[in-house]
């Protein structure tokens, strides 16, 4: 009984989640070829694709409801509300979403990969350092003396960047003895 009343609305449902399904599958293989051509960390590949599958479940979310019967009318009330918490809570948290767009520029963009010794440019606290790790947030920085430094991404695109030494991370290994 469930099947037949709703057989029409079930079979737009598994088209349009199959659609999304190739559209996830082709933009992680487009993005983890890129990544690979560019030299881009595995573990960074993993969170730019995390980013598509949550952007992509919403957008079967929106889809689905409008499959289902809602009105336009109800859903522009229901994002409006959920909008509005999320400006609120987007205006307190601007940092960390600063942090994470950037992120998402250098996953792109960031001609520095893991393991190039740079030297940030910052009037107050100039940085020569080896990019040890590229999160989400910040990039782990290991200076000459060992010790770790984060910096927000952010910060790294709004500053000037030079790059000091291509995969010096090999020569700071076989100096210390220790891995980094």
């Amino acid at each position: 009984m469930l099947l037949e009343t709703y057989q029409t609305e079930l079979i737009i449902t598994g088209f349009v989640l199959l659609t999304l399904l190739i559209i996830r599958f082709i933009t992680n293989f487009t993005i983890s070829k890129v990544a690979r051509k560019n030299g881009i960390n595995e573990a960074r590949i993993r969170l730019i694709r995390r980013y598509v599958t949550v952007t992509l479940f919403i957008i079967a979310l929106v889809i689905e409801s409008f499959v289902f019967g809602a009105n336009f009318k109800d859903l522009a009330v229901l994002f409006s509300s959920v909008f509005a918490i999320i400006g609120i809570a987007m205006f307190a948290i601007w940092s960390i979403l600063s942090n994470v767009t950037s992120g998402i520029i250098m996953f792109f963009s960031f001609p520095y990969k893991v393991g190039d010794k740079i030297c940030i440019h910052d009037k107050d606290f100039p940085l020569e350092a080896i990019i040890e790790d590229i999160r989400a947030f910040q990039l782990h920085l290991r200076l000459e003396n060992g010790d770790l430094v984060t910096y927000p991404n952010n910060l790294i695109l709004q500053k000037a960047v030079t790059l000091v030494e291509k995969d010096a991370i090999e020569e700071f290994i076989e100096d210390d003895g220790e891995a980094v």
